[in-house]
Formats: C-alpha cells, sequence, structure tokens
C-alpha cells in the first residue's frame, strides 16, 4: 500500500504538468494565429499587386479614361473591403500601442479624403455642363435632323462654344466652378455642419464643404506627409498591423492623387510629393501608372488643361476643331465646309455619348466610395474605442 506522502506529492506534479500542458498549447495556438495572420497579410498585399497591376498595363486609349477611373475605385474599394476585414480579425491588437496611434492616423487620412472625393464629384458636374454645351452645338449643326444649316445656326453653336471655353478657361484658373455650392455627399439638407479649424495653409473644411480657399494640391500634401513604411520593430509589435495600415494609407493617398490629376478639382496639380515604397511587393504597378500620369501631364496639349482625363482630351480637341470651323464659316456654305462639319459633329456627339452614358456611374461610384470609406473609419474607432469622439 503506497504511504500517504508519495500521494501527496503526486499532486502538485499532476497540476505542474497540466500548467506547463496549458503554456505549451498557448504557445501553439499563438504561433498559429501569428502564422493565419501573416498568411493573411500576404494574401492582401498579393490582392492589391494584382488589382493595380491590371490598372497599369491598360493600352492609353483607356488610360485615365472614364471608365478606367471607375475600375481605379472598384480596386481601392476592393482593397479597403479587405482591409476592413483584418482590421476587424485584428480588432484585439487595435487599442494596443502602436497599432492605436498608426490606425488613428491612417483615420486622420480618410477624413481628409472626403473634401478630395467631394471636389471630384464637382468635377464630375462640371463636365456634365460642358457636355450640355456640346449638345447644344451638335443640335444647332446637324445635318441629318434638319434640311438647311443657316448662319443662325452657326450663331448659336458659336455662342455656345465660346460660353463653353469660358467655362473651361474658369475652371483651369480657379477649379470647379461647383466649389462654392459647399456639397457634399455626407451632407442633409437643413443641417449645419461644424467647419474644423484651419492649420498649416490646408482644407478649412474637412469634409463637410469646400470653400473657396480650399486646394486640392495642398490637401493631398497633407495627406501624403509623413507616410512612411513602417520599420521592423514596429510590424514585429503590431503582428504586422504597421505594414497593413501603411499600405492602406499609401493607396488612398494614392488613389487620391489620380483623381486630383484626372479631374477638374480647385487647385490641382500633379506635382505632390510622395515616395513609392520599393521593398513592398506591389510598388511596380504604382511605378508604371505615377510614371504615365506624369508624362500625360507633360505634354504640350495637356499642360494647360483642366484634367487628364481622356474625354476631357476629347472635347478640348473637339471644341478647337469645331470652333475654327465656324470661326472660317462662309455663306453659302459649300459642299467641303459641310462635309467638316459633319465629321465635327460626328466627333462631338460621340464625346456626349460617352460622357452622358459614363459621368453618372462615375458620380455613383464616387458617392459610394466616399461612404465606405466613412463607414471603415466609424467602425474601426469603434474597434479603437473611441466611437463618441467627434
Amino acid at each position: 500500500m503506497p504511504s500517504s506522502d508519495n500521494h501527496s506529492s503526486a499532486i502538485p506534479f499532476a497540476s505542474f504538468r497540466r500548467s506547463i500542458m496549458t503554456i505549451r498549447t498557448d504557445q501553439i495556438h499563438s504561433e498559429s494565429s501569428q502564422d493565419s495572420n501573416i498568411q493573411n497579410l500576404d494574401s492582401f498585399q498579393r490582392q492589391i499587386f494584382a488589382r493595380f497591376h491590371d490598372l497599369s498595363i491598360v493600352n492609353a486609349t483607356e488610360f485615365l479614361s472614364i471608365s478606367w477611373i471607375h475600375k481605379l475605385l472598384d480596386s481601392f474599394t476592393l482593397t479597403q473591403e479587405d482591409f476592413r476585414t483584418l482590421l476587424s480579425e485584428n480588432k484585439t491588437l487595435l487599442p494596443k500601442p502602436p497599432s492605436d496611434r498608426l490606425v488613428t492616423e491612417y483615420f486622420d487620412r480618410a477624413i481628409k479624403a472626403m473634401d478630395i472625393f467631394n471636389s471630384a464629384r464637382d468635377g464630375v458636374e462640371t463636365i456634365r455642363l460642358w457636355q450640355k454645351h456640346l449638345e447644344i452645338v451638335v443640335t444647332a449643326l446637324d445635318f441629318t435632323k434638319q434640311k438647311t444649316i443657316t448662319e443662325g445656326h452657326f450663331r448659336r453653336a458659336r455662342k455656345s462654344l465660346m460660353d463653353l471655353a469660358l467655362l473651361m478657361l474658369d475652371d483651369r484658373e480657379t477649379g470647379s466652378v461647383f466649389s462654392n455650392r459647399n456639397r457634399s455627399f455626407g451632407r442633409n439638407k437643413g443641417k449645419d455642419h461644424q467647419r474644423a479649424p484651419s492649420s498649416g495653409g490646408h482644407s478649412r473644411s474637412l469634409s463637410w464643404s469646400v470653400s473657396n480657399s480650399w486646394s486640392a494640391s495642398k490637401q493631398l500634401q497633407s495627406i501624403a506627409n509623413n507616410l512612411i513604411p513602417p520599420r521592423a520593430n514596429e510590424i514585429a509589435s503590431t503582428n504586422g498591423i504597421a505594414t497593413l495600415v501603411f499600405s492602406m494609407s499609401f493607396i488612398l493617398m494614392f488613389v487620391l492623387w489620380v483623381l486630383v490629376a484626372a479631374i477638374p478639382c480647385q487647385d490641382r496639380g500633379v506635382q505632390v510629393h510622395f515616395v513609392i515604397p520599393r521593398q513592398s511587393t506591389w510598388s511596380t504597378p504604382f511605378f508604371l501608372i505615377q510614371s504615365r500620369v506624369v508624362e500625360e501631364s507633360k505634354k504640350r496639349d495637356r499642360r494647360n488643361s483642366s484634367g487628364l482625363l481622356k474625354e476631357i482630351y476629347e472635347i478640348e480637341k473637339c471644341v478647337n476643331k469645331m470652333s475654327d470651323l465656324v470661326d472660317s464659316a462662309q455663306f453659302p456654305i459649300s459642299e467641303g465646309a459641310k462635309e467638316e462639319v459633319r465629321e465635327s459633329v460626328s466627333e462631338l456627339s460621340s464625346v456626349c455619348d460617352v460622357c452622358k452614358s459614363g459621368l453618372d456611374p462615375l458620380e455613383r461610384k464616387l458617392r459610394e466610395t466616399f461612404r465606405k470609406v466613412m463607414h471603415c473609419r466609424t467602425e474601426g474607432l469603434e474597434f479603437l474605442g473611441k466611437a463618441t469622439e467627434p
């Protein structure tokens, strides 16, 4: 019969053994969780590359067109949805430093992005106004819809072309003609919104409206400032969250940069200083898109354009050609002149059709992107325990 001393000594040993097994199980679970997180982050980076690679290699006809911008926003919203999912899966890590600071900085950038989305939407409205003037010209000089074209038709077309030229000149010099309307995707009628204080010469509005002194270029630069890849110790201490947040921050800034370059915005431009991180696995398509945008901006006939959008270029070409024809017209109109007018009207009509079919979906996409960015921010602040902050 075993002694009572041996029996009593077995109890602490069993307890100790269970403790060792528990610690070992926790370690295995922790390591498995880390491995899973690394795999998810690697998948996130590969998805970024795939989505933006397809955008970077399109032909010159499609690059910076309305349909291409729509696809750019699609790629952004899909990437942000993946980002939101990864934040949700790692929400227990977010309130811990330095993850809390990094995520908060991203959401601060997201707030600044709201004004740029608003300004881009105003730019779409501007192009829609140009389209209406073009439609007047097409209607006035369409030989297929009226028996004869008189001097009165040419005067009507000339007036519309002159009004359009003045509008486009105004947009180049002062930004969107709709900027004073102070409209926003997130704005409700009948409610006043608090304006954020100005700092450092940047936007005074911060997402609720766009003031006369607001600058798209300065707003972009404020988003790009201090956007640097995380250090190795930050990546390790945040279990990869630092890399996730940096990647999403850069993509937000880059997509906004393309929007401002392509669409008429108040005080727009492409000369915003930022550095594409060469060490990132997704950097190659961003280098290619950047170089193509900059190259497009340097072309002689694009330097003073209201925007690099392909359809804007087509509008400018058609307007210049039609203005020359209208100004040089002599009556009665010769058959040769009629044929030139027919050709120009056909080109104008094609541009109008593209704008008519593309601008509404683009505006809806901008609205959807705006709302998804705001939703992601609201959800993220809840993870951080800051949902009650303004």
